[in-house]
């Protein structure tokens, strides 16, 4: 540690003489100045704010005892002195101990002599900084709790706080908080940074909160323009951290800090807000969403049912436009952030479920990549929420595919023979998909690839297949015929036949 000193003495040749032969550098010291008289070295404490004043005492103007007194009187900071003397000045020495001064150099300076009395006064500095670190560190941790303890006061009531609170408020014409909420895994790091900013700041303060947040209470004076340098300095830390989720808003300002509560309690609606914004850059204040209100009721049956249709028929085009539409929906109305995520947590857990039940033990590895439990502590904004419930459908829905890809190429044999076999009773897709345990519209999709052609159309061909193979046996009347390859209705059969045939029944039969 170094500590700056500054030299007072009339005579040129002893200032010169201190600087050349005491090697300040080495002893922890640092010349910040040099001046010829009291008066002089007044307006120099002042402005350079040395921490030990090395000074003769017999100078014009005004001597160095009465430049000590007048700085200890009227002084803004403790700063140590020696003084600088001859042999014949002894009562400047006793007079220099009633102020204190215990450091005593004799004229002309030696550098030994020196550098021992200097070493003594550092180590005296070095306690006194010590002393007085610890002290601010106690200091600001009663502060920081105090102002914790007006946080979280939600009560509304007057509570007697201490006067130390009081003078701290009165230093400051408004305060404000900034609330920060942070992933967990960011949240000591990006603490340690605003520590480290705000450690030279009187009037800022880190809070911890809850639930990976923490807050800084900054006071400031609205004419300096410093609200704007505090907030600026917060937008430029959300930029560089955007990539790591971090929200931060700052709430409606107060007179007094007494009143901070209020500030928390309007940093909290405006960092709701964040969930919207597109991205994580920035700083949201109370004033931009005063007048914004979030929608709380949402019945999410019919967007369940969508989304689990989709899943069903494996529909991937029809699941994203429903994610799309949900999405536009939440922001419009706007939803409120948490109706949002239990909306989303529902869905995901539908579709688990649904894929457990599906696949089994092969779902496994899927559902792996997708931790819900992680989410209730998550800092996410509505795209990235929506993504994640995008992205774990879609890849529901691919695996459910291929599965059925698999299972299908023998299903769809088995299914055409059964259709073979029953075409002629009143067979519908609906009856066949109950048999088989598919989708209704996922079965006619398998058929459709399989056969060229739908169900009904299908059927029909088997039947009317099998009715001119009866015409050629001419067993029947053509209405006998009908009944027995399923038709109840003799016009339908009739219908599908000369569709099919391109003549009627009667004509088939005289031309074979």
């Amino acid at each position: 540690m170094r500590f700056k000193v500054l030299l007072i003495d009339d005579e040129p040749g002893a200032l010169e003489g201190m600087q050349l032969w005491i090697d300040w550098e080495e002893l922890g010291f640092e010349v910040c100045g040099i001046c010829s008289n009291g008066a002089e070295g007044l307006r120099m404490m002042a402005e350079l704010s040395p921490d030990l004043v090395v000074t003769d005492v017999n100078m014009p103007l005004m001597s160095g005892l009465e430049m000590i007194g007048e700085w200890q009187k009227n002084g803004t900071k403790k700063i140590s002195f020696a003084i600088i003397s001859g042999y014949s000045e002894f009562e400047y020495a006793r007079k220099a101990m009633r102020y204190g001064i215990t450091h005593y150099l004799l004229k002309p300076v030696e550098a030994e002599e020196a550098a021992a009395e200097l070493r003594a006064i550092y180590s005296e500095l070095l306690d006194e900084a010590e002393e007085q670190q610890w002290s601010e560190i106690a200091s600001l941790e009663e502060q920081v709790s105090l102002i914790r303890q007006l946080l979280e006061d939600r009560s509304g009531q007057e509570r007697e706080y201490p006067d130390s609170l009081s003078a701290l408020s009165s230093g400051r014409e408004a305060w404000n908080i900034c609330l920060i909420q942070t992933e967990p895994s960011t949240y000591a790091e990006l603490r340690g940074i605003l520590t480290d900013l705000i450690s030279q700041e009187k009037s800022m303060f880190l809070v911890d909160m809850e639930m990976n947040r923490f807050g800084i209470v900054f006071g400031y004076s609205p004419d300096q323009g410093q609200a704007d340098d505090a907030c600026r300095a917060l937008a430029e830390l959300s930029v560089r951290y955007a990539a790591h989720r971090v929200f931060m808003a700052t709430g409606a300002p107060v007179k007094s800090l007494l009143r901070l509560a209020n500030c928390y309690r309007t940093a909290e609606e405006a960092l709701k807000f964040k969930f919207y914004d597109p991205d994580y850059a920035g700083v949201i204040s109370y004033a931009s969403i005063e007048n914004r209100n979030f929608q709380h009721h949402y019945d999410p049956i019919r967007l369940v049912d969508n989304v689990m249709e989709a899943l069903t028929l494996l529909n991937a085009a029809n699941y994203h436009e429903t994610i799309a539409a949900a999405a536009d929906l939440f922001r419009e109305l706007p939803l409120a952030p948490e109706t949002v995520k239990k909306t989303v947590f529902h869905l995901m857990y539908k579709m688990k479920d649904y894929l457990e039940d599906s696949l089994g033990k092969e779902a496994s590895a899927t559902l792996a990549n997708y931790d819900f439990s992680f989410l209730a502590d998550s800092v996410m904004n509505l795209n990235d929420f929506m993504n994640l419930l995008l992205n774990f459908g879609l890849e529901c829905i691919d695996l459910l595919s291929r599965e059925q890809a698999l299972k299908s190429q023998g299903i769809v044999q088995e299914i055409n023979e059964y259709i073979r076999e029953h075409y002629r009773e009143g067979l519908t897709i609906k009856k066949l998909a109950e048999r088989f345990y598919l989708h209704p519209v996922y079965l006619g999709q398998l058929l459709m690839k399989k056969n060229g052609v739908g169900f009904n159309e299908w059927v029909h061909n088997l039947r009317i297949e099998e009715a001119s193979r009866l015409l050629l046996e001419n067993k029947y009347k053509n209405s006998e015929i009908a009944e027995r390859v399923g038709y109840v209705n003799y016009s339908q059969f009739l219908k599908q036949f000369e569709k099919r045939m391109g003549m009627s029944p009667g004509e088939y039969k005289n031309r074979n």
